[in-house]
């Protein structure tokens, strides 16, 4: 299988979410708490659609088929823990893991391209194993966290 990567367009936003619904299914069989998880989940359509906007969130397909096999999605941000800039990658999600590797690969690779200094990935969902080879290092901030919501 060869895989084929782009930036995600807004057309993009429905197979996207077709992906992560059938992802919720199989880990979440009861509609409620499949609901629940969804709530808290990082691929809601305003998050996606904010990060989709930003131009710096891919997918992976299949070169022949042009199946979905995963996304990221991350944005820029600018004087973050001391850094200038950096890439801040919020959500990877994958159907194979030569798709998710490959993804990681493509988000440490347009760090460097675009002389960030770091990029951050998340520390969930088999992601820490595609960035081994980039000697990755926990990233343990300062910081105080306040909510500001119930």
């Amino acid at each position: 299988m060869s895989l084929y990567c782009r930036v995600i367009q807004t057309d993009d936003l429905q197979r996207i979410l077709d992906l992560e619904n059938r992802k919720l299914t199989e880990q979440y069989p009861d509609e409620m708490e499949r609901m629940i998880a969804l709530w808290n989940s990082k691929h809601r359509v305003e998050a996606l659609n904010h990060y989709i906007a930003l131009g710096w969130s891919f997918l992976a397909e299949d070169q022949e088929s042009g199946t979905l096999l995963g996304y990221f999605i991350a944005q820029p941000l600018l004087f973050l823990d001391g850094q200038t800039q950096t890439l801040w990658v919020e959500h990877v999600q994958f159907t194979t893991l030569q798709a998710r590797d490959e993804l990681c690969e493509l988000a440490y690779k347009l760090g460097r391209e675009k002389h960030l200094q770091r990029v951050y990935f998340p520390s969930e969902n088999g992601v820490p194993n595609s960035v081994k080879g980039f000697k990755p290092a926990t990233w343990e901030p300062g910081t105080l966290a306040v909510k500001t919501t119930k």
